[in-house]
């Protein structure tokens, strides 16, 4: 029998104590119902009631009980592999990098006291730990020259800057064997500075690779050397964690074999998304609030294509919310690669072989569906952590999220293992065999305006969400499932004649069901009309099902092969809150940045459970640096261990850990332009030994929190035959600087300019407080002197002087229903001004329109025709200037 070993050092690593044994569980008769503790899911009875942690009603589950008897041995999981002995594993489908055996040529560096101090506080705990002791066989430093350097790709018939990493893109996997010493040299060849972080590793604090948190970014062309021990097996990846660079090449795959793996082929699989955009302009182009992406993606739900597909009462519905239009990712991508390739073939493989695919998802924000034409996905570990074997016919892997997944060879054909983007843009492919092509399902197109239904019944007035139930967790209903074509085959058409059984269903649980429509008593969603033989119902591993009974991997369906319960001590409670606003793309935790936050003090010997709460419309990928921690599961004390959990809307997860090491430890959202918003949190732990990388740390510390705090502009101005006008914003997380005008080319059409200073408050960001300077000249015709008089009035009756106004205001902007702002203010003369209006309505997918009203008497109306991402064509009516037309010019 073959024992998993989980490496990890008391006192300096330890996520959860050493353990060898395995368990099993005791099979339920499917007659015995289990009910469980949504929250506390160690929490089981075979009788309904309450739970004795937390008061919440047990839920009723069908599946299995859980014991502490030994389970499973070698031929039910042959995948494990073992440390008792080491055998030199070679079987790689592809080529893996090679280690550095011949340092001759490479430039000479200085490891200062890096040498001693990772030799004597680490490497010798780590191999008394693992029982490896220096001159066991196989137990060595193995060393690995990085080359980082500027490169040009072109992906889409257009040349563009990207970083490579020993020639290639991506990185080239690096592969060492548990008890390994790893010695990595980092060569920045580029011309602006970098770094490395190792995901997913136990390591010492300062190897972390975290720009400015663990370690100062290594300059342009000067080397740095990373060491640590190999503690763990499985699959990581390493990629860069200063700017953005991760989105233009610097990722990689990093394998950590066992002493002995299974000797099955392996590939190493890197998934990643590429834009021909740089990705500085991607980010701008997010905070600027621009749907250019969305355009490209045939994403606009504009009011043309609502009433085309029926849904013009969604779409008002969704606005009156004060929502634009749903996506299901952020940014739109030319290509989608596997191994910096649309598409790679490995054709060596014959009917029968199962192949192990080694899988990394280095995509900046993208996640994939994936899926395999030759039949089912093994699923045997996840983050680098060995599970009880699962097989699925489909699954969603996030952002920075890895798993090791086994596949088999039917016949002597070319099978497709497809990587499909979660919007369903386009794909990337691995094709394995060789003979007939055996494509795999292509997914078809989302259907946004079932989404956007979803969203108007879970959202409140105020942009919350609706309670929906702790029973939203784990994946295990997905949200996203209303917009999935491929699952309404199981819809009623009523064309299977009058006497058919109609049952309805609620699409957020499947639980409620009814044969009568109405709404959802647990969330209010309106129930939707199934075919009986097709209704929702649970397994044991309460897998989503849909057309065909199709199996999807959820959280709830991992177990891990060993126990993963923490070690006595005391219990530190956080509640996270993950909070956001998409119009201005800010992302935060309890509606606070990671610059607006302290770092978390957590203490030696405590442990810590984080419940994990997602109150905004997007799912966020949340990883955890240098610690594992469980993510609670219906398999209580073997819940699996994670360093990435993906969190959709609405769910509650909760996550636990054992933080014991040195340093600050970064838990931040792994869609990159998200993190960069804002959302994570720092966790340091007392009493640390100051981290001889960053000698001054307040002034480190200052430069991490100038991420968030970043001002991007953004603005529109036109150039018309009437005259020009715009507004520019200069906007970060909360403040806001903004100059708008109004320029005619005679002096009868006005010239107007008002330059303002606001703050956002508030977690919706819906209210803007401001300050500001108005300058307004007009002069006066004579056919107005004969409506008005010498003294024109507002609508309040106070003087407007529109023909020489010089003054300072104050007032107050706040978002209302359909998106409308409202503007109320006052100058330092005492004159009132309160105005309506609203800019980009999608009246088509290109076509928009804007309107402003206010008690000046000032209106205007107008429209533009968006050809490119930047350009234009305009036209509008203004009171003062009068009818333009011309060209329009957004940034």
């Amino acid at each position: 029998m073959l024992l998993k070993y989980i490496t990890l050092v008391v006192g300096l690593f330890v996520a959860f104590p050493h353990t060898f044994a395995q368990h099993h569980h005791q099979e339920v008769s499917q007659s015995e119902a289990l009910y469980v503790c949504p929250m506390h899911p160690d929490v089981t009875s075979n009788k309904p009631g309450a739970c004795p942690k937390c008061g919440m009603a047990l839920v009723k589950k069908e599946g299995k009980k859980q014991d502490t008897v030994h389970h499973q041995s070698q031929g039910e999981n042959p995948y494990l592999g073992n440390n008792s002995k080491y055998t030199i594993f070679q079987n790689f489908a592809i080529p893996v990098a090679k280690p550095t055996t011949d340092p001759s040529g490479i430039p000479a560096f200085t490891l200062s006291n890096l040498e001693k101090d990772i030799e004597t506080k680490t490497i010798a705990g780590a191999r008394a730990g693992l029982h490896l002791p220096v001159g066991t066989e196989g137990v060595k430093t193995v060393r690995y020259d990085l080359f980082v350097s500027d490169s040009i790709v072109n992906f889409t018939g257009k040349n563009r800057k990207a970083i490579a990493v020993n020639g290639s893109l991506p990185a080239p996997p690096l592969v060492f064997t548990v008890g390994d010493t790893a010695l990595i040299y980092v060569h920045n060849k580029s011309d602006e500075p970098t770094s490395i972080h190792w995901h997913g590793i136990f390591l010492p604090n300062r190897m972390d690779g975290v720009a400015h948190l663990t370690q100062h970014p290594i300059p342009p062309h000067a080397t740095y050397v990373y060491k640590f021990p190999v503690l763990q097996d499985g699959t990581f990846w390493y990629h860069s964690h200063y700017s953005l660079q991760e989105q233009i090449g610097l990722y990689g795959a990093l394998i950590f074999n066992k002493r002995t793996e299974p000797d099955i082929p392996t590939i190493p699989v890197v998934l990643s998304d590429w834009s021909d955009m740089n990705p500085h302009e991607i980010n701008r182009s997010l905070h600027a609030g621009s749907d250019w992406f969305a355009i490209k993606k045939k994403a606009t739900q504009s009011y043309s294509e609502a009433i085309k597909a029926g849904r013009l009462k969604v779409k008002l519905t969704n606005e009156w919310k004060r929502m634009t239009a749903m996506d299901v990712s952020d940014v739109y991508y030319e290509k989608f690669l596997i191994n910096g390739a649309p598409a790679q073939h490995l054709s060596q493989f014959k009917a029968g072989d199962q192949v192990r695919l080694r899988i990394v998802n280095g995509g900046a924000s993208t996640y994939f569906w994936l899926s395999f034409s030759g039949g089912k996905l093994k699923v045997i570990a996840n983050d680098a952590n060995d599970v009880t074997p699962v097989e699925v016919d489909r699954m969603l892997i996030a952002p920075s999220e890895t798993y090791d997944v086994v596949v088999t060879i039917p016949e002597n054909m070319k099978y497709e293992f497809l990587a499909t983007a979660e919007d369903r843009t386009n794909h990337a492919s691995l094709w394995l065999g060789s003979g007939m092509e055996m494509p795999a399902d292509k997914l078809p197109k989302l259907a946004y305006f079932e989404g956007m239904k979803m969203m108007n019944d879970m959202m409140k007035m105020n942009g919350d969400m609706k309670p929906m139930g702790h029973e939203m967790s784990l994946q295990q209903v997905d949200m996203n499932a209303v917009m999935y074509p491929e699952l309404k085959k199981d819809v009623e058409d009523d064309s299977s004649g009058s006497h058919a059984k109609k049952v309805y269903v609620c699409p957020m649980h499947p639980d409620v069901v009814s044969d009568q429509p109405g709404s959802c008593p647990k969330c209010g969603m309106q129930l939707e009309l199934k075919k009986p033989s097709h209704q929702t119902e649970s397994t044991h591993h309460h897998a989503t099902k849909g057309a065909g009974d199709l199996v999807t991997l959820n959280y709830n369906m991992l177990e891990s092969v060993e126990k993963t319960t923490l070690p006595a001590g005391t219990w530190k409670e956080l509640d996270f809150e993950l909070t956001g606003n998409m119009n201005r793309y800010v992302w935060t935790i309890n509606n606070k940045t990671v610059s607006e936050s302290d770092k978390i003090l957590i203490k030696r010997g405590e442990n810590v459970r984080i419940k994990l709460y997602n109150n905004s419309m997007m799912r966020h990928p949340m990883h955890l640096h240098g610690h594992d921690f469980r993510l609670i599961n219906q398999y209580g004390e073997r819940s699996p261990l994670k360093n990435v959990v993906d969190i959709m809307p609405m769910e509650t997860l909760t996550l636990e850990f054992a933080p014991t090491e040195d340093g600050d430890w970064f838990f931040h959202c792994h869609i990159l332009y998200h993190m960069m918003s804002g959302m994570g949190r720092i966790f340091n732990m007392e009493n640390s030994e100051a981290n001889p990388e960053i000698p001054n740390p307040e002034e480190a510390y200052r430069m991490i929190k100038m991420d968030d705090r970043m001002f991007t502009l953004s603005g529109e101005g036109s150039l018309q035959s009437n005259g020009t006008e715009g507004l520019v914003t200069y906007a970060n997380t909360r403040w806001q600087v903004s100059q708008m005008w109004n320029v005619g080319y005679k002096a009868t059409h006005g010239y107007e300019s008002e330059t303002t200073v606001g703050r956002f408050i508030g977690k919706m960001q819906y209210l803007m407080p401001y300050v500001g300077f108005d300058y307004h000249y007009k002069k006066i015709t004579d056919h107005e002197k004969n409506l008005f008089g010498n003294t024109e009035r507002n609508m309040f009756g106070q003087k407007a002087n529109r023909s020489n106004r010089r003054v300072p205001v104050f007032g107050i902007a706040y978002t209302l229903p359909w998106l409308v702002t409202a503007d109320m203010r006052v100058d330092t003369n005492g004159k009132l001004r309160f105005q309506l209006g609203r800019e980009d309505i999608p009246l088509t997918p290109r076509l928009r329109m804007n309107w402003m009203v206010n008690t000046d008497k000032e209106y205007t109306i107008g429209s533009r025709y968006i050809m490119t991402k930047y350009i234009s064509l305009g036209a509008h009516y203004d009171s003062d200037m009068g009818a333009g037309a011309g060209l329009v010019f957004t940034y």
